[in-house]
This record gives structure tokens, sequence and C-alpha cells, in this order.
């Protein structure tokens, strides 16, 4: 066991990553990250902890098959602990940490958790430097034999008259020299501090149990060159007090404002994916589109065309989140996977019942049905999907890619895995919170009892039939869904 890297020797790291010029200014960004799985303070007394990782310098993970403290685990006892970090520096820099504990048990069974996640990313581009700590959760978290709520994670929770136990405990630190922008998020996921003597530790000892830090600085301004040149006094661009509509737009070759990401598609690991339509549908790469009513003025993903009702289905196992209406994708939802990348679903014209934030899904499982809801109202049915990668996350809602390379080479399902459940739509101020005529009923077939298990049950849903024949049914409609207990962060410019 190895005591846990100490802040100043984390920031001394950071500092020490970046190249210096002659003249002893640095010149690049820096990015820094460590993890530590389990730590024990005591005071007056050395800390215990299981490996630290930081980098840099580069390192590989630490993991155990097993952790007790003492030899006993009267303590603590876990079934296995890893703790993860990298950090790369190119023209951006990024970093991202993360630990993970399994089996927690602490004194005895007095606090147990199936698993305890603790996840930092950061990194900077064009508009400085951000990050996150998305992805940190701890799992069927119990206290004195009964489970903990999610509103009892706001506030520090007692634990019998000894402890005081904090949650999610995250802080965000955005100093940095003068002209460079920083970003430092750390979180403790689970940190219990001891007010009283209790299982042969003091007053005043501290378990931390999943520990994650990411920071990143951009570089500093260079020197502006000397010249003896006399100053020009005639600009040679247009600049915005002269004539606004003559500065070039965003993407445009003399633009200093991003493009959109084109050529950057992230390997994505938490598989297996599906792609997100069920049945006959069409889609060309229309990422990178203008589009003036999003944050960036391009189209952040792209057009899946089909038939009102058709079902959609998740991309890969996760946490649903953000459902409900939203004035631009209208009915739209987000998946997170395991990994930490979000999908966007939007202008779905209602919502498979079994869907609410917080839900778990597989992937294939039947999420919602397709629709022209929100600003695509009026237009021809489809799904409009974006793919946002952990690793771009900090750039808010403009760290979508292009999701055309993705969506080639996804799996069609052929066989639903899960009947197809109804549908239910939010309630809207001034609409009615019932599904769209048609909305479950695909290609005026009604697919509400179509069997998943069945191929040609939802086959046969496909072909189109007399209407003189069809009884309309509307499906069951639920106008809330339940809160998700911790909910990724969204972004602004698409709810």
């Amino acid at each position: 066991m190895r005591p846990a890297l100490a802040l100043p020797l984390l920031l001394a790291l950071i500092a020490a990553v970046a190249t210096t010029s002659a003249g002893g200014e640095a010149r690049t960004p820096t990015a820094a990250a460590g993890a530590l799985a389990i730590k024990l303070i005591v005071p007056n007394t050395a800390a215990v902890s299981t490996q630290a990782v930081n980098v840099p310098p580069a390192t590989s993970p630490a993991t155990t098959d097993a952790y007790k403290y003492p030899s006993d685990g009267s303590i603590i006892s876990a079934a296995s602990t890893t703790a993860s970090a990298t950090a790369t520096v190119t023209t951006n820099a990024a970093a991202a940490a993360e630990s993970d504990v399994t089996q927690l048990s602490l004194f005895g069974g007095e606090l147990t958790a199936t698993a305890v996640t603790a996840r930092t990313s950061a990194g900077t581009g064009y508009s400085g430097a951000g990050g996150n700590a998305n992805g940190s959760a701890v799992q069927n978290l119990v206290v004195d034999g009964q489970p903990v709520t999610a509103t009892q994670t706001q506030t520090p929770i007692p634990v019998g008259g000894w402890g005081q136990l904090s949650l999610d405990a995250e802080t965000v630190d955005r100093t940095a020299p003068l002209g460079s922008s920083g970003y430092r998020v750390e979180v403790i996921e689970l940190d219990l501090k001891l007010v009283a003597a209790h299982g042969g530790l003091p007053a005043g000892s501290e378990l931390q149990i999943g520990y994650a830090k990411s920071a990143v600085q951009t570089a500093p301004p260079a020197a502006p060159p000397v010249t003896t040149t006399a100053p020009v006094t005639t600009p040679l661009d247009p600049t915005a007090g002269d004539a606004p509509q003559l500065l070039p737009k965003p993407g445009t070759a003399k633009s200093s404002l991003p493009q959109p990401l084109y050529h950057v598609h992230p390997k994505l690991k938490a598989g297996p994916y599906i792609f997100p339509v069920y049945g006959p549908s069409s889609y060309i790469d229309t990422f990178g589109a203008e589009r003036s009513d999003v944050s960036g003025d391009f189209h952040h993903g792209d057009d899946i065309f089909g038939q009102l009702g058709q079902p959609l289905v998740a991309v890969t196992n996760g946490i649903v989140f953000s459902v409900g209406y939203e004035k631009i994708g209208g009915n739209r939802l987000w998946i997170l996977d395991s990994q930490g990348n979000q999908y966007y679903y939007a202008h779905l014209s209602a919502y498979s019942t079994a869907i609410h934030n917080g839900s778990h899904v597989k992937a294939g499982e039947v999420v919602g049905f397709m629709g022209n809801t929100g600003d695509a109202e009026g237009t021809p049915y489809h799904l409009h999907f974006e793919v946002h990668p952990v690793s771009y996350l900090y750039l808010g809602y403009d760290g979508a890619v292009d999701p055309t390379p993705y969506l080639n080479s996804w799996k069609h399902e052929t066989t639903l895995p899960f009947p197809i459940p109804g549908g239910w739509v939010p309630a809207v101020p001034g609409a009615t919170a019932a599904p769209e005529p048609g909305a479950i009923l695909l290609g005026e077939s009604d697919i509400s009892t179509a069997s998943g298990l069945d191929p040609s049950s939802l086959q046969a849903a496909l072909k189109p039939v007399a209407a003189a024949t069809l009884r309309q049914a509307l499906v069951p409609v639920v106008s809330t869904a339940a809160k998700a207990p911790r909910a990724p962060k969204t972004y602004p410019g698409r709810g």
C-alpha cells in the first residue's frame, strides 16, 4: 500500500509537462490526472491506501483482486479495486482518471455498496478548458441495513451516532496564470468521516472510497513580436466595427471559430452497438450542415428517415436521462453508456412505457417511436441522432462527432429482443398529453401488440393495410416520468 499523491505534487506535475522556450515561457498546454480506489486517513498516523496512479509519468492501471484492512477485513473489505489515469498533450491537452471498487463493505457490513465509481475528464479546446465528473456513481448503497435514497444524497448522511457520509463530493478549480485557461475537477465518490471513535478507529478518521482527478491548462499566449516597422493604419480585413456582415462565418477558411469535428471518431468501447432505427430507413451524411437554431450553427448529427411510429432502439447498453419535451428537439432522450459516451435521440412521437429518467436499457431495446416533434414539425418523419464521445464532452454540446461512420458499421436488428411496449408522451403546456394519431401505429398498422420475439409479427405490421379494416387504439399515456437518482449533465443549445 502506498500513500496517495498529495495535491501540491499533482499541481507540480502539471507545470512540469509544459515545454519551455529559450526565454523561459511555456508554449504548450499541460495535462495531469490521478486516481485512487481506497484511502484510510487516521489522525497522527500515516495514511494507508490501495496503489495510487498518477500521470505524468505514464503508468499502467493499478488493480487488486481483493482488498482488506486490517487483514481480517473488519474495517474495509472489497472484492476488487482498479485505478487508472491518462494524460495526453498535442495541440490540445486531455486528461482522464477513473477508480472502481466492487462489493464494498465497511465495519463488517454496517455500510455496503455493490460498486463505487469515480470518473473525471478534462481537456482544452478552442473555447479554453473544461471537464466533468460524468459517470461517477455509487450502486446499491446500504447504511445500517437501509438503502440510501436519492434525496439523501444531497446532504451528509448521519451514520449511527459516529459518522457523517458524503456522496459525490466534487470540486472544480478554474484558476490559471494570466493569459491561460485552466480546469481541475476532483471527485471523492464516497467520503465517510468519523465524528466519534468506532470500530477501532479514533474520531477524526476518514475513509475515502473512489477518488479521481483530472487537470488541464491551455498554453499561455506567446509574447508579441518586436517590430520596428511603421504600424499599418488601414485594416486589411473587415472588423466587427466596420461591417459585421462581412466577417467570415464559422467553418470557413478565414474564420478563427471552430469547425465541427468531422474527422475524429474515437473508438467506442461499450458495445455491442445496434443501429438506432428498427426496420426500413434511410439517411445521408448531413453532419456539419448549417443550422441557425442550435449551438455553433451547424447540424450536430444525422437525420434517419422512416415512418411515423417506427420503433427506435437503444444503440448500446446504458442509462437513459433527460427524457421529456424540449422546444428544438421535441420529445427527446439521451443514453449514457458505461464508457461515458452519450447518444442523443430527438423528434420522437412518443416514448416506450418502459422508459423514464434513470431507466437501464439493453442494446436493441425499444426506447421510443419515430416522429417529427419540436422544430421538425411539418418535416418528413425522422430521428435526429447524435454521438458525443466521452473524450469531447468538455466541449459541451459542440463536442458531437460525425455519427455517419458509426451508423454505417452498426448492425441492423432483424428481431427485436423485447416485445414492443405501449407509448407515452410528456405533458407539454398548451398541448394534450397523448401520442400523435398514428404515433404508435406503423404504416397505419397497430404494432403495439407485435412481439419482437416473433419477427413475422412486426413484419406483418410493417405492411400497409386498408384503413377501413383498422380500429385505431390509443396506447397508455402518462404525463410524468420518475426522476433519475443522478442524471448526467446536458449542454446549452440542445436539451
